[in-house]
């Protein structure tokens, strides 16, 4: 088993590849003047990270899978993350990046917002892939970065660098979209998928044991991030992951209402919801009425 390489701060990434450290809490990483490499390696992320990969050299697995990481992609690692990394024997990385620790955006517009980045936790799924444009669009993106943390520290160094990380961020979420409209044949088994699972979940009545089924549920099924399933449901039906869900279950509910004599609280836990008032209150925002208006009124 591999050891698990700590990296609590922006300094023992640096150590790690013997780069020099310029501001304690944020440093751009060039990985063609790294002056040591281990070849198989673990990390524990306890800061941010993006990176863009320039050489086919080796393959990161997180999670279950292996990314979809090669010439010209981003990957990105949040706090809390273990990514696992192999080197493809004589050969040495070409690589961009920022690593930037969380006290670095505390108290600001960017710290506020990190969650709206949600391809942080694309777990196990692909990476980002870049036109050229857009290689050269986060290429400037680093260059301001280092800018900065060449320049000396002043009052205004901690809200320009983090500016600049959140215009990089927002580029990212960009031509994300763009890929997820561009790749959609790629990834269309996965909305194929998910019909099919979520209509074996309650045609198998894993409902009455397990509850209604979450958005995790089907991430799982489908080797996906939930963040990562979820931005993809959404942008290709306009829907997000738990709205079709529901749909799902109000659909049943409704054939339920008016073939059978149940009563709204059977129904209820057929379904799969542990309260009847709960239902009825998801019913009635969904359909626009109660169970027992709409069995009265058809």
């Amino acid at each position: 088993m591999k050891e698990i390489i700590n990296i609590n701060c922006v300094d023992d990434y640096n150590r790690l590849f013997g780069l020099e450290t310029l501001h304690p809490l944020v440093s751009i990483i060039d990985l063609s003047k790294a002056e040591s490499w281990p070849m198989q390696y673990k990390i524990h992320f306890g800061v941010y990270a993006v990176f863009l990969k320039d050489t086919v050299c080796g393959d990161i697995r997180y999670g279950r899978k292996i990314y979809d990481y090669r010439e010209g992609t981003i990957v990105s690692f949040a706090p809390g993350q273990i990514s696992e990394i192999e080197i493809l024997d004589g050969q040495r990385p070409t690589a961009l990046g920022v690593l930037f620790h969380p006290d670095l955006i505390r108290g600001t517009a960017l710290g506020q917002e990190i969650r709206q980045y949600s391809f942080f936790s694309y777990e196990s799924t692909e990476a980002l892939h870049l036109s050229e444009r857009e290689k050269t669009t986060i290429t400037e993106c680093f260059g301001k970065i280092q800018q900065e943390l060449e320049h000396a520290i002043d009052k205004h160094t901690k809200r320009l660098i983090s500016r600049n990380i959140e215009l990089l961020l927002d580029y990212c979420l960009r031509f994300y979209e763009r890929q997820f409209i561009t790749r959609f044949d790629a990834n269309s088994d996965i909305l194929t998928q998910f019909e099919r699972e979520l209509n074996d979940y309650f045609e198998q009545n894993k409902q009455q044991e397990n509850g209604i089924p979450t958005v995790r549920y089907f991430a799982d099924k489908a080797y996906l991030s939930p963040n990562y399933f979820g931005d993809y449901i959404k942008k290709s039906t306009g829907r997000t992951a738990q709205d079709y869900i529901q749909s799902k279950v109000m659909e049943l509910a409704k054939e339920m209402i008016l073939s059978t004599n149940m009563s709204v609280s059977q129904i209820s836990y057929e379904l799969g919801f542990q309260y009847p008032q709960h239902f009825s209150r998801v019913f009635k925002n969904h359909v626009g009425t109660t169970p027992n208006k709409f069995r009265s009124s058809n």
